[in-house]
């Protein structure tokens, strides 16, 4: 059943009306009707069964039919620190990331950065890659879209602590001793009917990914002595899209829901 996204939804004696870019999207490109039914997702995590009354190329007027049971959050909180990249790239690894579940994405600029849009320019950036996250969220059924922050610079998140039980790591190439996969598997395990099932020591992970050219040996320096432990995928050259989305996936699978328990 499709899935549609609204800021917030507002009941009328049963009755929701659907306007803007989803109502378009219903009537015009999926060719929705009167009779169709669909699923509507909001800011607040709210999930209902709907069925459409009538639609037109301004609204979409639907009968709610009821709410539906919403997954679980992840028992992990999971930040990006991500360096702008290009358009494509970022496109792609937004949408990815937030399928897999993270929270939050902070965008910043770094010494190797290339993409440094002006204010006008990151402004129309951010809203489409909330509208990004939006598609991601619909398409996974995850409870609420991951949020964007506003642009940000190295110094000031390298100097950012974080939560209380927090864990920080920083994707380097340079990293030789030291993998994700070891950091992530240094926490407990516990058995429980004979089956092991790792246990997230942590509140939040945050990671931090550079640019396409890689961080400086002064960032890591300053990222290192600000609590940020190093980290390697391995001995592959991924692209800066592909480490960010693999080490969410990671993360994820260690302690996150890329389950069914």
């Amino acid at each position: 059943m499709r899935r549609f996204f609204l800021e917030e939804i507002k009941a009328e004696k049963g009755f929701c009306t659907i306007t803007g870019s989803e109502a378009k999207h219903i009537h015009r490109v999926l060719r929705m009707g009167r009779g169709d039914r669909l699923i509507l997702m909001d800011n607040k995590g709210a999930h209902f069964r709907a069925l459409i009354e009538s639609a037109d190329r301004r609204e979409v007027r639907v009968a709610l039919e009821g709410p539906l049971p919403t997954p679980p959050p992840s028992p992990i909180k999971t930040i990006l620190f991500q360096s702008i990249l290009k358009s494509q790239p970022m496109d792609y690894l937004i949408q990815k990331t937030s399928e897999l579940g993270v929270d939050l994405i902070v965008p910043f600029f770094s010494e190797r950065t290339v993409v440094r849009p002006d204010k006008e320019g990151y402004r129309a950036r951010v809203r489409h890659w909330r509208e990004v996250a939006r598609s991601a969220a619909k398409q996974s059924g995850r409870v609420t879209p991951a949020n964007i922050y506003p642009l940000n610079s190295f110094h000031d998140l390298a100097s950012q602590g974080g939560g209380d039980n927090a864990l920080r790591v920083i994707l380097w190439e340079g990293e030789e001793s030291r993998s994700l996969k070891s950091v992530l598997r240094s926490s407990s395990v516990d058995g429980e009917d004979g089956i092991l099932k790792q246990k997230c020591p942590h509140e939040e992970f945050i990671g931090m990914v550079g640019p396409e050219g890689g961080f400086s040996n002064e960032e890591m320096e300053m990222a290192e002595k600000e609590g940020f432990i190093s980290v390697s995928l391995g001995h592959r050259i991924l692209r800066a899209e592909t480490a960010a989305i693999t080490m969410v996936a990671l993360v994820q699978y260690e302690w996150g829901d890329l389950s069914l328990t």
